[in-house]
């Protein structure tokens, strides 16, 4: 196994483990095709990553701030939901990123690439990584339960929209860095499927939350070493691993 490989798995792992963690908080607020949305919103800032040579996950955060700024700001000038405003907006998004985007370069933005990871890239991205784990982790109670109840929290004195916020900023950064490896187009599985497998075979909230990081990391592992071997694309392998983990928890269904 290469150097470069070990640095992918590495990441990977790391970006798929939060990923399934924010992914379980994602069914409990009803908000599981979020992470697609938001994706979208990457591409423009993907294709101009690459357009003018510099980190794809730079441009996918700076265009998510963006959009997510408009987003926040359509909704204060309009009575529109947050559903029908993201859906404006990334599509937009999604047209942008094609007038800008080189052909050559269109599975790139699409489908992941692991090619140019380094061994800077890779620190970073478990670092950020832990540091998304611990803010989300402070307050992921409160979510929950804002998820069962808003009102329930609020009457407990839950902040709901200090934690909304932050969780979208997280859940955003995250879509960011899994835009690397599976592209813009399948980042809400990468969210949603590790989180969808660990509901079938948890009985409790705490097996729960721990099947989704472990589903989330081993989908991206797996995913990874079949790109190693096989040199098939790296994002859809890793979305099928997903996939074939949630059919398995399906058909063989073990509670932990």
């Amino acid at each position: 196994m290469t150097g470069h490989i070990l640095l992918a798995l590495i990441l990977g792992g790391a970006i798929g483990a939060v990923a399934g963690y924010l992914g379980s908080l994602m069914l409990t607020k009803r908000m599981a095709l979020m992470g697609g949305a938001l994706g979208h919103l990457t591409l423009p800032g993907v294709a101009l990553a690459l357009l003018y040579d510099f980190d794809v996950s730079l441009g996918a955060i700076l265009f998510l701030a963006f959009g997510v700024t408009i987003i926040w700001y359509l909704e204060q000038k309009t009575r529109l939901h947050l559903e029908a405003l993201t859906a404006v907006v990334f599509s937009g998004s999604l047209a942008t990123a094609f007038l800008f985007l080189p052909q050559e370069e269109t599975d790139i933005a699409l489908l992941g690439d692991i090619s140019q990871i380094s061994l800077t890239t890779t620190v970073m991205a478990v670092v950020i990584s832990l540091c998304l784990y611990a803010a989300i982790k402070s307050i992921y109670s409160e979510l929950i339960l804002a998820g069962i109840s808003p009102d329930l929290a609020h009457s407990n004195g839950v902040n709901l929209k200090r934690n909304n916020i932050l969780y979208l900023v997280c859940i955003s950064i995250t879509v960011a860095l899994g835009v690397r490896i599976v592209g813009g187009l399948m980042t809400a599985a990468l969210l949603a499927v590790p989180a969808c497998t660990a509901k079938n075979i948890s009985g409790s909230l705490k097996s729960y939350v721990w099947v989704s990081i472990a589903a989330g990391a081993l989908s991206c592992v797996v995913g990874i070493l079949i790109y190693a071997f096989f040199g098939l694309p790296v994002g859809p392998m890793i979305i099928i691993a997903s996939v074939v983990l949630f059919l398995i928890s399906v058909f063989k269904p073990v509670q932990f």
